[in-house]
């Protein structure tokens, strides 16, 4: 009882709390009592001071092994700040000059120091090891602890070293080891490691119930959705992360030109530039930082209101930590995530070079990514399983915090579907993961099918009377309810329950929600629909009015204006020539020569329906894209080959085409006829005109099927980019 009286005492002495926050006192009473310990505690949750204070109480100085030197710096101007001496707590690494890492060891030897920061590199060195034998070592305390792990999102080879370094300092040690992000295979790999199999393991809840989370489907709009939600949410701090340095700073200047105090962060800055940027965004003299992961471990803003994935991560414990950075202090916190499939493609690129055993863990953590994005079930509940911890998605703190939840897709019966599931699993014998099941199921083949014969089976395409998306969806719920089990280290072969066999023997009713599907919404400029609810009422009368214009001017409708343009004026009622240069698919040349009468007719639907239209947004671009566009009239009216064109700007076909798509049917001219004669004779380009002349609608798989697929989809592209540049602008 003393003791928890002088803790108390010492933690009101040291820090200015009067009480301890979650599991910190049984953390620090352990570590007092010179036992191995371990603790996952969530980002926020106060693990710094379960090694801080015992440092301060115990004889001698504490090592902290920490991986980044930003961390480390933010940890010893804490320490330094509660002390009247420097000396407290000091950083060894290569940055220290000869004169400071002198005046470090003086410390050191004198006993001021309490808490020395050391990266793993750093003390792996033999004259380190050699110093540290003749000092007093408190304990070990091994911050972000899932490094040593190769199965974690962070792996550091050299924190597999630590055992070994400690064993050669010669002194019984005690070690406590912290992460904030570790699945049960992590946390087993951690304690083998270090030896330390008998540690006392302190884990507390990784829910944060304060966090909202969403996903949203990735658009070619993402910068303009990315804006709209920052200006919806004024003066609130936000971190926006992306994969790559490029597009963190091309974001942060789009965000800059449309009135957002944005800063960018990478390792590619110049570290005074970083540290700037950093204490800019801490001491709120900028509201939103732009980063890759280099920001954050270790930044503690208790008041970031937002955390935005431009790119999906790659995996489930990074996006954990990265969304962990939101609401701190228990207030607001929302997680938006932007999903394509496109972008896990690229990821799954970038893996390629890498060694197989790597690959496959690296698939096997974006797998569970993807699981994640395209769940239809709650999201925290679906996250808190994946680090082995149960969540009631009914009447759990947080339950309805987060989009599935709120907004619920219909459920339907399932239990026949998953007795089949659960039989076919059975039947190949446990050895297949969740891709080779499904395959199973919808008589699909593989190599890996084919090498074990399954093909050859009674039971291949049982289930082939519902789609892939429909068993991967059911398979996933019944994961999350816990009929089956699944590990990283066999990269997610699943195994069967004993709920899974007493269900066989017993079936009864499984309801399931069908999975989100984003790849559908991930369509070409040409195609992609804006968000939201369009006004059906005022779409029909665009379609009458553009059917009308088309007939006074000779054209095709689509000529006039694509499909989705429409679209997008009936969700954002334009009622100016601006306006309309800001709808989907509308450019200047396009909004003079048809504008006016869609504007006259759109005014008088919102004035006779008293219609509150969303607030004006014009997005302003920072010229990158001007440039491109500018570049791209320019080599084509010099008459330049395409495929010329496309490698000087690093593209393909087919991205170019896009690009062009883009100019032209926002109602500028591209003379591609050097191109066209090129590909074409004269009976095919009087066809192709006939029949873009005469038909209703310009989709390719129309014109494709009338052809009897003649022309290659790259074909029908350009050919209609010159059909409309001719006869629509």
């Amino acid at each position: 009882m003393d003791k928890q009286v002088d803790l108390k005492k010492s933690l009101k002495q040291f820090f200015g709390f009067s009480s301890f926050k979650g599991l910190q006192e049984p953390v620090i009473k352990n570590l007092l009592s010179d036992n191995d310990t371990f603790v996952i505690m969530p980002t926020g949750g106060g693990k710094s001071m379960c090694y801080q204070l015992p440092a301060l109480l115990c004889e001698g100085t504490a090592l902290v092994v920490s991986p980044l030197i930003a961390l480390m710096k933010n940890q010893v101007d804490t320490i330094r700040g509660i002390s009247a001496h420097d000396g407290i707590a000091h950083v060894l690494n290569s940055s220290l000059n000869k004169t400071e890492t002198l005046r470090v060891k003086q410390d050191l030897i004198s006993g001021v120091t309490k808490l020395l920061f050391v990266a793993p590199e750093s003390l792996a060195k033999k004259d380190t090891i050699d110093f540290l034998k003749t000092i007093k070592i408190s304990f070990l305390a091994v911050d972000e602890a899932h490094c040593i792990s190769e199965w974690g999102h962070d792996f550091r080879p050299e924190y597999r070293n630590l055992r070994t370094i400690l064993d050669q300092m010669g002194q019984k040690i005690s070690i406590i080891a912290l992460t904030a992000t570790a699945t049960p295979k992590v946390q087993e790999d951690i304690l083998k490691n270090l030896k330390i199999s008998d540690a006392k393991v302190f884990k507390s809840s990784f829910n944060r119930p304060n966090l909202y989370y969403e996903v949203r489907s990735k658009s070619d709009q993402v910068e303009t959705d990315i804006i709209k939600f920052v200006k919806s949410n004024p003066g609130k701090s936000g971190i926006v992360y992306c994969l790559s340095r490029k597009r963190v700073e091309e974001l942060a200047k789009v965000l800059q030109v449309n009135g957002v105090n944005a800063l960018p962060y990478h390792a590619g800055l110049d570290s005074k530039t970083r540290v700037r940027n950093q204490d800019m965004f801490l001491k709120e003299d900028c509201d939103v930082i732009v980063a890759t992961i280099a920001f954050g471990m270790g930044i503690d803003k208790p008041d970031v209101r937002f955390v935005i994935h431009h790119d999906i991560p790659k995996s489930i414990e990074s996006y954990y930590q990265e969304t962990g950075r939101a609401g701190r202090d228990g207030g607001e916190g929302h997680c938006l995530a932007f999903y394509s499939y496109k972008d896990i493609e690229k990821l799954e690129k970038f893996m390629s070079g890498k060694p197989v055993a790597e690959q496959e863990v690296g698939f096997a953590l974006l797998n569970e990514m993807v699981s994640y994005a395209e769940t239809s079930i709650s999201r925290r509940k679906f996250i808190l399983h994946y680090f082995g911890e149960e969540f009631d998605s009914e009447n759990g703190e947080g339950a309805d915090m987060d989009d599935n939840m709120r907004y619920p897709k219909t459920k339907s019966e399932a239990g026949k579907e998953l007795k089949i599931l659960i039989q076919t699993i059975l039947d190949t014998k446990e050895k297949y993961k969740s891709k080779e099941i499904v395959k199973t199921l919808t008589g699909a083949k593989n190599a890996l099918i084919l090498s074990h014969r399954t093909h050859e089976k009674h039971f291949f395409g049982i289930g082939k009377d519902r789609d892939a998306k429909f068993w991967m969806a059911l398979l996933r719920q019944a994961l999350i309810e816990g009929y089956f089990s699944k590990e990283i280290e066999t990269y997610g072969i699943i195994k069967l329950t004993p709920q899974a066999v007493s269900f066989l023997n017993q079936p009864g009713s499984f309801l399931i929600t069908a999975d989100h599907d984003y790849e559908s919404s991930q369509l070409s400029v040409t195609q992609s629909k804006p968000q939201g609810n369009t006004d059906k009422i005022l779409m029909g009368l665009l379609l009458s009015l553009r059917k009308q214009v088309a007939q006074e001017e000779d054209v095709p409708p689509f000529a006039v204006f694509q499909e989705y343009s429409l679209d997008d004026m009936a969700l954002k009622y334009p009622i100016s020539l601006q306006e309309l240069n800001q709808i989907n698919g509308v450019g200047e040349g396009k909004a003079k020569r048809y504008g006016s009468k869609f504007i006259e007719l759109i005014k008088k639907y919102v004035a006779e329906n008293q219609i509150t239209r969303p607030d004006d947004l014009i997005i302003k671009s920072t010229g990158a894209n001007s440039a491109l566009k500018l570049y791209l009239i320019q080599s084509i009216d010099r008459k330049l080959s395409l495929d010329d064109i496309a490698s000087a700007k690093g593209m393909d076909m087919p991205r170019l085409i896009t690009e062009m798509e883009t100019i032209v049917f926002s109602g500028t001219k591209l003379n591609i006829d050097y191109w066209i004669n090129d590909i074409f004779d004269d009976d095919q380009i009087d066809e192709l005109t006939d029949y873009f002349m005469e038909a209703d609608s310009d989709e390719l798989h129309l014109a494709s099927d009338q052809f009897d697929g003649d022309y290659e989809e790259e074909e029908l592209r350009l050919f209609r980019l010159k059909f409309i540049s001719e006869v629509g602008n």
